[in-house]
């Protein structure tokens, strides 16, 4: 073997080694990606996040993934001769929409379930409708009235805890019912950050289409690695995280004031972000944590 062939063997040994505290600390600790956007478009991202998240399943994490599809649902409502409408970043779903979107849903559900049990992992999809998973309220975008989407009320942990039990990578699609058993659909972050909540999740993984949090975004030297949950509500209410990542900001802070021990964003469209994050030193995303966590 030559000296060159034996830096790359001990280059990959080292990463391995600069994993194992990592591992050791997440060992049957639940961690809760929510997995969309484009990283979902790409086929070759797709296959790329399934087997990270397949990967902390056989070193000993316990993952859920709740995912979204909104791309695929614009598209066959689009198909259908119909207009895409988001109002504050929320699909207006008349009972025709909600029909495509479950229809949708549970496509990309079973998609997600087979890529993982292609590698050797059992996975079984369920939406919040299925054993009662996701009890929702009607909701509203600044009193507005936008059709059949929900606000997540209660959680059934005791479904995912006994599918975590089996062995199973739970994988879940973000619609539930509400009171009077009708169909909702839910905001894949909001689903994901009250699953974090409900089965008090190690971390909340949310993989989007931006690199992190940016003080400025047309600034990128003033990307944020790590934020306190304080830190973050004051960029919230000093008005300085605007559009689409306000939400997503807001899930992150409620989640850690919840219990949930960290709360990461990354870029998605990165190869393998998730390994990247969790596994070693730096990082590659923005971290939100407790005040009190000085890790």
């Amino acid at each position: 073997m030559t000296q060159e062939e034996m830096d790359k063997v001990l280059g990959k040994a080292e990463v391995l080694i600069e994993a194992l505290p990592y591992i050791q600390r997440f060992n049957r600790k639940i961690i809760v990606v929510k997995y969309g956007g484009s990283a979902m478009a790409d086929e070759e991202l797709q296959k790329n996040v399934i087997k990270d998240v397949t990967l902390l399943k056989l070193v000993g994490f316990k993952p859920i993934i709740v995912h979204g599809g909104g791309k695929e649902i614009s598209k066959w409502v689009n198909k259908v001769g119909k207009e895409a409408e988001f109002i504050n970043g929320l699909r207006v779903t008349d009972a025709e929409t909600m029909e495509i979107a479950e229809m949708v849903l549970n496509k990309v559900n079973k998609r997600l379930v087979t890529m993982v049990q292609e590698l050797g992992v059992k996975a079984v999809g369920v939406t919040g409708k299925d054993g009662g998973l996701l009890n929702v309220e009607k909701k509203y975008s600044d009193g507005k009235d936008i059709g059949f989407v929900g606000d997540v009320k209660n959680v059934d942990a005791k479904i995912l805890y006994d599918l975590l039990d089996q062995d199973f990578l739970p994988i879940v699609a973000p619609i539930g019912l509400d009171d009077n058993y009708d169909t909702y659909n839910i905001n894949a972050d909001d689903a994901a950050c009250a699953i974090a909540k409900a089965v008090g999740a190690d971390k909340l993984v949310f993989l989007t289409d931006i690199e992190g949090l940016y003080k400025d975004i047309n600034d990128k030297s003033s990307f944020i690695s790590r934020i306190t949950a304080s830190d973050a509500d004051g960029l919230i209410s000093s008005g300085i995280i605007g559009g689409g990542m306000l939400p997503k900001l807001n899930n992150c802070t409620s989640a850690i004031k919840n219990g949930v021990h960290r709360v990461h964003i990354l870029d998605g469209r990165v190869p393998h972000c998730l390994l990247l994050e969790i596994f070693t030193k730096d990082g590659i995303g923005t971290a939100i944590v407790a005040d009190d966590d000085n890790n």
